[in-house]
């Protein structure tokens, strides 16, 4: 299969970004190095070329309580220029995909809007999903991204530079607050406005674009020349596992409900709803879970990789999930499965790596925090 590229895939070659299949997708997997990218977006400011995610449109009268059947999380808490983190759920509680639901309210026609944000490897799942159920809700679901531009600024000076580019103050703008704005510095039309929003998977302070081919592109070297750091998927890894957030297809999957992933603050059991997999969480918070997802510390300098056995006293007893050398931290850190009576901070467990086995001792979540 073909792979795709983004509308950045030139401009990111010409940075010297080394590019990677991601998702069916061509992608820059680092740029000056991962550990500079990765201490530029924990110390200064970093960006992204996240193009290849989905960005999903629907509209209608009433398309979050259409919405609301298919997710845990009480949609009904976030109102025009407000998200939300959530998952779409099977019918047996597990995960499709995790994303984020934006309320962008009513256009000129009356009829409410909502973006959301899906991952490049669910996209054609997802959309199947939303059709196949949302059918009779008289939605019209989009492609809201259409060949735009999606970006992402991060790092605690972010808020600086974007204030600067657009000559709007964006400090009111909360997270995962959203809006549109102007850059004037581009030079391009007013109507040509862009959406922003403060939020990021990197868990530092950040914000994401979604705008226009040429805008995008013209944002990307102004972003290069004011001396920010091009970033590649890995130093997003490494940034987002110290964050412990998670990945899907790793972390989280139609195998694992929230409650097991540590995801349980987006199922509010108490709407009166009926949402898909509702029973399933219901049996689950009712009887408890036999397995958790954890953080992990390696002793040594040995990393632990995905699918890598975690044991006790000899005996396997879950698997690694995501696992990496982290720069900031200057140790190994990784997220694993493991069952309920074993998942204490302070837990003492091993990891196989290679024929042999690695003390980890089990930690909270997450493993880096910005100030």
């Amino acid at each position: 299969m073909k792979l795709q590229r983004t509308p950045l895939y030139e401009l990111c070659e010409k940075a010297g970004a080394r590019m990677v299949p991601f998702a069916g997708w061509q992608m820059p997997v680092q740029f000056s190095g991962l550990i500079n990218e990765h201490h530029a977006v924990r110390n200064e400011i970093g960006f992204f070329d996240i193009s290849h995610m989905g960005v999903i449109q629907l509209s209608g009268k009433n398309p979050k309580d259409a919405l609301q059947a298919l997710v845990p999380s009480d949609l009904n808490r976030i109102g025009p220029g407000e998200a939300c983190y959530t998952v779409l759920l099977n019918e047996n509680g597990g995960i499709l995909d995790d994303l984020i639901i934006y309320d962008l309210g009513p256009d000129k026609t009356g009829n409410q809007i909502i973006f959301l944000v899906i991952n490049a490897a669910c996209a054609t799942n997802d959309i199947e999903w939303l059709n196949q159920h949302l059918q009779t809700k008289e939605l019209s679901l989009t492609d809201a991204k259409n060949d735009q531009i999606l970006l992402a600024i991060q790092g605690p000076k972010s808020l600086q530079l974007l204030d600067k580019l657009s000559n709007e103050s964006l400090q009111s703008l909360p997270r995962f607050g959203h809006r549109y704005i102007h850059m004037d510095s581009l030079g391009i039309n007013k109507k040509h406005a862009i959406f922003i929003a403060r939020t990021g998977y990197t868990g530092e302070e950040g914000f994401e674009l979604l705008l226009p081919k040429e805008t995008g592109k013209l944002l990307w070297q102004m972003l290069l020349s004011e001396g920010a750091t091009a970033c590649g998927l890995g130093a997003r890894d490494t940034l987002r596992l110290e964050a412990a957030l998670h990945l899907y297809g790793n972390d989280i999957s139609s195998e694992t409900t929230p409650f097991e992933a540590g995801l349980g603050w987006l199922v509010h059991l108490e709407m009166p709803i009926q949402f898909l997999g509702r029973r399933a969480l219901e049996k689950q918070a009712e009887q408890g879970i036999e397995k958790v997802l954890v953080g992990l510390k390696l002793k040594g300098r040995a990393i632990a990789r995905h699918n890598y056995p975690v044991l006790h006293e000899g005996k396997k007893i879950g698997k690694i999930t995501s696992g990496s050398w982290s720069p900031t931290l200057n140790e190994a850190i990784a997220l694993a499965y493991v069952p309920l009576e074993l998942s204490k901070v302070g837990s003492n467990l091993e990891v196989e790596i290679r024929n042999q086995r690695h003390s980890a001792t089990v930690v909270k979540k997450p493993f880096y925090r910005k100030a």
